[in-house]
């Protein structure tokens, strides 16, 4: 088992963010693969923790980089590895686990429902017992992403729903948890995202510049909070 976090990106643009933050600021140790650049994966199970992050693939795509990192994260829960996805990386642990990834009936983008209220999310019974959330309250703003969702079998735990997309927060087993919506996006990260994606780029650039600028302080202090609990639990990050 080495000190390192084991980090994979499906594509450039949708890095490690406010993860990478905390990393540096601590000073913890990482690899970072990204399947975009042709990089293998390595073995998870000799690292203190998994972090896959999102992408514009789908879960149930047959290619040779998807099919190998549903091989890796099926390593890492059979290790009990602590792993952490988002988006995608959601979608890619609960096929790995043998659960379902289908499409959304509505796509939800950015930071607004479609009749305008916030997109937000809320911690169940369990999510609010559960050690990522340890200090969170139980209902938390978010940014979204994504035309894909997962459907969720009985050795699952739904951690928070949504309107729409309702499973939005799951984990499996004990210390493997996937997050739907995006918590890890810095400013920088965000204006490269509304120049780079199909949907964002179908959107007032201005008034997604306004949204993330108006919440950026309780958004980034969510994000810290809970990459904090998770680096925590890998014991890569001491209380």
């Amino acid at each position: 088992m080495t000190d390192k976090l084991f980090i994979v990106q499906n594509i450039s643009h949708e890095g490690p963010g406010i993860l990478q933050e905390l990393l540096n600021e601590h000073k913890i140790a990482f690899e970072r693969y990204d399947l975009s650049k042709g990089d293998s994966l390595p073995d998870p199970t000799g690292y203190a923790g998994m972090v896959v992050l999102g992408g514009p693939q789908s879960a149930n795509d047959a290619s040779a980089e998807i099919t190998g990192e549903l091989k890796a994260i099926r390593q890492a829960l059979d290790a009990c590895v602590p792993y952490l996805g988002i988006c995608l990386g959601l979608q890619l642990l609960v096929k790995a686990a043998g659960g379902g990834v289908v499409r959304c009936e509505q796509k939800e983008i950015g930071f607004r429902e479609p009749d305008g209220e916030p997109f937000m999310v809320e911690l169940t019974g369990e999510g609010r017992r559960d050690a990522l959330f340890r200090g969170m309250p139980e209902r938390l703003r978010v940014f979204q992403l994504h035309g894909e969702t997962v459907t969720l079998d009985e050795s699952m735990a739904l951690l928070a729903t949504g309107r729409g997309c309702r499973n939005q927060i799951v984990r499996v087993g004990e210390n493997a948890w996937g997050l739907q919506c995006h918590f890890e996006m810095t400013s920088a990260m965000f204006e490269s995202w509304i120049g780079i994606d199909h949907d964002l780029k179908m959107m007032d650039r201005e008034e997604l510049l306004r949204e993330f600028s108006a919440i950026s302080e309780e958004y980034a202090e969510t994000g810290r909070a809970i990459l904090r609990n998770f680096l925590e639990i890998t014991g890569l990050l001491q209380t």
